[in-house]
């Protein structure tokens, strides 16, 4: 086949690497999609119905299998429980094997039900929490059942006023419950522990940062560890260097991708901010050939990378095709740092030649090395044009009626 890639072959030979070792690394990227992102969702205000949105479990598997037949990388589903509740999670893991699809992290839902307007595993009254704790218990359960090895926490615990709550007992709280769910865990499943800066709850939350989830994973031990979603942070926190801290500690268990532009807007990953996506994925490429950092290294190459949106006024599958797009483009920038070059740079002082390293990388345009990689794989160039070409947009407009589907509203 002849190769157009121009600066990319020329970035590859300056870095050290050859076409058939980048074309490898993509071909294993994978990002797992979310059950939700295929159903009706938008903002606290309101929920555009869309024709053709998934009425069951089985219908969003469906959608995530014409997805990964055009990606290639989106092999597994994200469930939300109770949003994706089956009497048969045995039969809802057949049928998504049989489609070549994996059924991915379990998401508890700990924030629709009226006895959690104070909170859930942090709430003063022992009953709540103990349902909130039977819930979690029960989706380690569903886990074992559709042979997921991931829990993906996130709580809308907190307070709205000084006074409300005792902050220290709601810490011991959470620990106590989560100690109970980490127990139960069988041996090879993980605990993600999300964490979220601010709301629903406006005077304290629960697990408002970072440091917080990683002090609580360390307690709880090495099965847990800190989901970063990319939206949950004040503006102009350094998401990067987060990411390396936790790497050097083994504790970087998953993300959440999206992006946003004022708070956890949940819009397209990618989309607002595609520098900073490139830097985050810097520091995990380079971490996954890190030999001198052991610890860094087996936690960059057991990161679970997970899309999570809320697509408001944009077509479902065509939102997640583009998400799919940009996240394959950060990596594949991120792969092309001449490492050499910016460690020497470092070493050296060189403020600017060490910029000037990821520029280069961020300045390549990847799209035809991508197109290889898909073609390699057997699929089409472009998944945007080949979803269009598909009919499947159509196809499921017409067999789902608008305010048909399973979603927020």
């Amino acid at each position: 086949m002849t190769r157009n890639l121009g600066s990319v072959e020329e970035q590859l030979e300056t870095a050290g690497r050859d076409i058939s070792w980048a074309l490898g690394k993509l071909q294993a990227q994978h990002i797992e999609v979310p059950s939700w992102g295929f159903g009706d969702s938008g903002t606290r205000f309101k929920v555009f119905q869309q024709a053709g949105a998934p009425r069951t479990p089985f219908e969003k598997i469906d959608d995530a299998a014409l997805l990964q037949s055009l990606v290639g990388c989106a092999k597994s589903i994200a469930l939300h429980i109770p949003w994706d509740t089956v009497d048969d999670f045995k039969a809802l893991r057949k049928y998504a094997e049989d489609r070549s699809i994996k059924l991915g992290a379990i998401n508890p839902n700990l924030f629709q039900d009226d006895e959690y307007k104070l909170g859930s595993i942090c709430h003063p009254d022992e009953a709540v929490r103990n349902k909130s704790i039977d819930h979690l218990l029960e989706c380690v359960e569903i886990a074992k059942q559709v042979d997921s090895g991931l829990l993906s926490l996130w709580f809308a615990d907190g307070t709205n006023y000084p006074g409300q709550d005792n902050l220290r007992d709601r810490k011991r709280r959470l620990e106590a419950a989560l100690r109970r769910v980490y127990d139960a865990m069988p041996e090879g499943m993980r605990m993600l522990v999300e964490y979220k800066l601010y709301e629903p709850a406006f005077y304290s939350t629960d697990f408002p940062d970072w440091g917080l989830s990683y002090l609580v994973c360390n307690k709880l031990g090495p099965q847990a560890q800190v989901l970063v979603d990319l939206g949950h942070h004040a503006h102009g926190v350094n998401i990067e260097q987060i990411v390396a801290m936790l790497l050097t500690e083994g504790r970087l268990g998953g993300f959440h991708f999206n992006d946003r532009k004022y708070g956890d807007d949940d819009l397209m990953v990618g989309s607002v901010n595609p520098y900073q996506l490139f830097l985050i994925y810097c520091e995990l490429a380079a971490a996954e050939d890190d030999e001198d950092d052991a610890v860094a290294q087996e936690c960059a190459r057991n990161v679970a990378y997970m899309i999570d949106q809320a697509h408001n006024i944009e077509l479902r599958i065509p939102a997640l095709i583009r998400s799919i797009m940009n996240l394959q483009e950060a990596y594949a920038k991120a792969i092309l740092v001449d490492r050499a070059a910016l460690k020497k740079a470092q070493e050296n002082q060189d403020v600017l030649a060490g910029h000037q390293a990821l520029l280069d990388a961020y300045s390549t345009d990847v799209r035809p090395l991508l197109a290889e990689t898909r073609v390699e794989m057997g699929l089409g160039r472009d998944p945007m044009e080949a979803y269009v070409q598909s009919g499947y947009q159509q196809k499921i407009e017409n067999e789902r009626p608008a305010g048909s589907g399973m979603g927020w509203s």
